[in-house]
């Protein structure tokens, strides 16, 4: 009687051990992005990078830059996961072709100067759709921090080729960056909207 109360209690004590593992193991895991880890690059028919500036102080231009690369890295952790961008800012384009040469004259955008603008990611935080992406945003030679509130959509499947949306908001204060062109016409906030498509590694993109 009592051999046979020894094996129960040890197989009992077995059991419980073998149904605690896992949970202590995930309590202890990373957190990480929810997609399989690799080098996860930008889909440019289903991306955009817009932006808006009050006019005035009565109304809003809003405009887009249409030539970006950008790639999403992603590691078994948050600590190991980047995202980097490059913009050309010589590609602005607000809908008035008059407007977007003079933006990018050398009074203002100056894009022989500031040719680029380049976000690199420090530190990114969250669960589950909702993250935080903070990092540098270097406009010419000027760089500053800046976050990034980010919207998580979800996986889809286009083809064989499988896609991570994301949509991306936050704001800049140009004047940080020696823009500051125009301080009665034009705001000094510029508002900035990113939706961004990644495709999974290991798959062409579209």
């Amino acid at each position: 009687m009592d051999a046979m109360t020894t094996e129960t209690n040890t197989a009992t004590t077995a059991d419980a051990a073998a149904t605690a593992a896992p949970a202590a193991s995930g309590a202890a895991a990373a957190p990480a992005l929810p997609l399989p880890a690799g080098r996860w690059t930008h889909d440019p028919l289903h991306s955009a990078v817009n932006f808006t500036i009050r006019h005035l102080g009565i109304s809003k231009v809003r405009g887009r830059f249409t030539e970006f690369d950008a790639e999403l890295l992603v590691g078994e952790t948050l600590e190991d996961t980047a995202v980097n961008a490059t913009i050309a800012l010589a590609s602005i384009d607000t809908g008035n072709t008059d407007r977007d040469a003079h933006v990018r004259a050398s009074d203002l955008l100056d894009v022989e100067r500031r040719p680029t603008m380049v976000f690199r990611s420090r530190r990114i935080t969250g669960a589950g759709e909702e993250w935080t992406l903070a990092g540098d945003l270097t406009i010419g030679d000027v760089t500053r921090p800046v976050t990034l509130a980010v919207e998580f959509g979800g996986l889809g499947a286009l083809g064989d080729t499988r896609h991570a949306g994301f949509e991306a908001t936050g704001e800049i204060r140009r004047s940080e960056y020696g823009l500051t062109f125009a301080p009665g016409m034009l705001g000094e906030v510029v508002k900035i909207q990113l939706d961004l498509q990644f495709s999974e590694p290991g798959t062409p993109e579209a």
